[in-house]
């Protein structure tokens, strides 16, 4: 799909991986919506590359459903959606508190999992309706998995759990929504510069990047930007999941 002038939603996009995807839309020629619980970051980013930012608690099908109307009354129906937004919960099953909360497994499923095909019910939807483009496509959605969805660590069995979610449904969703001509993909990223591993020291992201056989570094969040315009450039990739992972197989702890 050629994005000049295609309208996309970027979950999660205020920052992370998401911020790195929405600069990267913008700059080939889209119009991006950038959706996001964080309106002020979301904001700010809207603004330097010319989108609009949309509030969105992704895990809310009220709240998902007011943002695909407010992207599509900016920008006109969404044929692209990229799913970023997500948290992580480090808990062990059997704690020194107890049993692991079932309100924090719940949560990550909630937002990872169902807030991922909550957004991308909705745009499918809408994607569904519009005339096909050359080659007769209307769409691509990719989501955001994790190599925890095959590696998983102890303490991540929730976030695991989320992840594995995301891969499975992958194909089966491409299967049922070739009917209309829309793709639908994954990317399994594994240790990433994001916002979150960026607030730690040094030494411990230099010792986080020991495990990663080559490049012997942390990801970076324009190399998944990268991959997701590669999925939306190529239209014979579907239903499939990559793992953009430097060929690191991550340890039990």
């Amino acid at each position: 799909m050629q994005l000049k002038g295609q309208a996309a939603i970027v979950t999660g996009g205020a920052s992370g991986l998401g911020a790195a995807t929405a600069r990267r839309l913008a700059a080939q020629g889209a119009k991006v919506a950038i959706a996001d619980l964080n309106t002020k970051l979301a904001e700010e980013l809207a603004k330097e590359i010319g989108g609009v930012a949309v509030m969105c608690d992704v895990s809310d099908p009220v709240s998902g459903e007011a943002a695909i109307v407010a992207a599509a009354k900016a920008h006109g129906p969404a044929r692209v959606l990229v799913n970023c937004a997500g948290i992580g919960v480090a808990k062990r099953v059997v704690g020194r508190e107890g049993p692991h909360p079932l309100a924090d497994f719940d949560k990550v499923i909630r937002i990872n999992l169902i807030g991922s095909f909550n957004m991308l019910r909705l745009a499918a939807t809408e994607m569904s309706k519009l005339e096909p483009l050359d080659g007769g496509e209307r769409g691509v959605i990719i989501n955001t998995a994790s190599v925890a969805a095959y590696d998983g660590q102890i303490g991540q069995a929730a976030y695991s759990a989320s992840k594995g979610g995301i891969v499975g449904m992958t194909l089966p969703i491409a299967r049922e929504l070739a009917q209309f001509g829309i793709r639908v993909l994954t990317i399994a990223p594994g240790l990433f510069l994001t916002p979150l591993l960026g607030a730690l020291p040094q030494a411990a992201q230099d010792s986080l990047a020991t495990a990663i056989p080559f490049p012997h570094r942390l990801g970076s969040p324009d190399e998944y930007a990268s991959l997701a315009m590669h999925m939306i450039d190529n239209p014979y990739l579907n239903g499939e999941v990559v793992r953009l992972d430097a060929s690191l197989r991550m340890a039990p702890k």
